[in-house]
């Protein structure tokens, strides 16, 4: 299908969708459903499974459409929609996609990661949540920390420890897990801000259809890294601003407080650095609008590792100025009672400087820390050697942990 025959497509699709229901007027999750069975949730997406088999940055055309007509946003915790999408598309069963990715889409059900462990955080691979099969089931023992949002999900993307005596790349199995299922416990875990929108997550003789299992048993890093991929390019994607003024912008956050200073504090220094960290966003900005037009196929590469990196960097030096600028402001005005999160702000700049300034200190570690990302970096994308890896090829089991 030629470029403009697949714009054609997606158009015709669009007029089809909104000749036979009016976002505007139409129950939100009622218009997603119609949406998604119209192939307009991702056109990248085989036809039947929410896409029409089109290039990925048509999705812009959709979005852009679909709003000028009135639909609404997506629903605010559907951020791990863009990561258990892609996975289960790549590597589940027809059955799967049938399964989940219409709700998924909707918003009918939620979705959480389960991927993190108290000892298995940059090493991934190293993580023990163990998995033994019983039957047609799989019993489920282990821990699981910093899942976002598990306080609202009815799904979770989990990895688990299937065969302890393969090298630990090899021996791990991925799952959807049912939320609410029996022997799974969700605890909060209190940010500085106040919020516990992190949590932790505990599987006690937890059990697992097998048909719950997202490709083959084994195979778990490779489902693994396309939800990370998908994570690292979700995160990295968000805008620090820049540009055309827009709210929740880091970078034109510092621009508001800068115009509402007094002209006595507004010292060339200062204006100096504001432009610095404006350019950067902006930079930053054009440069994920760039990547997104280019993209050809549906899960991204270490790119995204590079937009996370900066993203993170960047984010925290703008908070930061922005903080300076305030003064003495900066150390009133916020709340800090304890309260679980409805919504995922992985920035803050939706809500106070003050709540931001602490939000964004998590930017460096969610969805992979700035350490792991610089050595993918290096290793992928600059093609440097890589750092020595003594256990690659040892069983997970003979393995040193602390």
């Amino acid at each position: 299908m030629s470029i403009d025959t697949q714009t054609q497509t997606v158009n015709a699709a669009i007029d089809a969708l909104l000749a036979e229901h009016d976002p505007s007027t139409t129950d939100p999750i009622a218009f997603r459903g119609a949406r998604y069975d119209a192939g307009l949730a991702w056109v990248h997406f085989p036809a039947g499974f929410g896409g029409l088999g089109v290039r990925p940055d048509l999705n812009r055309l959709v979005e852009k459409r679909l709003r000028e007509a009135g639909a609404g946003p997506a629903d605010p915790t559907s951020f791990f929609m863009a990561l258990a999408g892609p996975t289960i598309v790549t590597h589940g069963s027809d059955e799967q996609k049938r399964r989940f990715l219409r709700p998924m889409f909707t918003g009918e059900e939620k979705w959480c990661q389960l991927f993190s462990e108290p000892g298995a955080g940059s090493d991934f691979a190293g993580l023990a949540t163990r998995a033994v099969r019983d039957g047609d089931e799989w019993i489920v023992n282990g821990q699981k920390v910093w899942n976002t949002l598990a306080h609202l999900a009815d799904w979770g993307m989990l990895v688990t420890r299937t065969d302890p005596e393969a090298p630990k790349h090899k021996g791990m199995t991925y799952f959807a897990v049912d939320m609410h299922s029996e022997g799974v416990e969700v605890r909060p875990l209190r940010q500085i801000t106040g919020e516990a929108e992190f949590n932790e997550v505990y599987m006690t003789d937890a059990r697992i259809p097998d048909d719950q299992r997202i490709g083959a048993e084994g195979e778990g890093w490779r489902a693994a890294l396309t939800t990370l991929m998908n994570e690292r390019t979700a995160i990295g994607g968000g805008s620090a601003g820049g540009g055309k003024p827009q709210r929740g912008a880091a970078a034109n956050d510092a621009v508001r407080i800068w115009r509402d200073l007094d002209d006595s504090e507004r010292s060339a220094v200062r204006r100096d650095r504001l432009m610095q960290l404006w350019v950067r966003a902006e930079v930053g900005r054009l440069t994920n609008l760039r990547a997104a037009e280019a993209a050809k196929v549906g899960n991204p590469g270490p790119e995204g590792s590079v937009a996370k990196l900066e993203f993170a960097n960047l984010n925290k030096e703008l908070y930061d100025f922005c903080i300076d600028l305030l003064g003495a402001d900066g150390l009133v005005g916020y709340d800090y009672t304890f309260r679980r999160p409805t919504e995922l702000d992985a920035t803050g700049s939706n809500k106070s400087p003050q709540y931001a300034f602490l939000r964004v200190r998590a930017n460096s570690i969610e969805g992979g820390t700035s350490e792991i990302l610089k050595n993918i970096i290096g290793e992928q994308v600059l093609g440097l050697p890589g750092e020595p890896r003594v256990d690659k090829d040892l069983p997970w089991s003979k393995v040193p942990r602390s």
